[in-house]
């Protein structure tokens, strides 16, 4: 991935939009990671991934109402709370 500065990106704008179309473009503030400029395509796809995630586990929790397969909801946010639950 290119990296700009934040100056650079400001500076060439117009340029890194154009380069942004083909390849993200990480933005340095102070030598830090501060953004990640992607396409509008890019950033469509992403977001329908997101929508089709979120449809996989809710279609997963309906199955698993239907057949009992339940947890007591304190184990459960003790289990997120733990990380075993993206």
């Amino acid at each position: 991935m290119r990296t700009l500065t934040a100056n650079e990106a400001k500076t060439h704008f117009g340029d890194m939009l154009l380069k942004v179309q083909r390849n993200p473009i990480q933005i340095n503030k102070n030598g830090k990671p501060v953004a990640v400029i992607i396409s509008a395509d890019e950033y469509r796809d992403i977001e329908a991934l997101k929508l089709q995630v979120l449809q996989s586990r809710a279609a997963q929790a309906r199955a698993d109402i239907a057949t009992g397969n339940l947890v007591d909801g304190d184990t459960f946010f003790d289990e997120l709370e733990a990380g075993q639950h993206d």
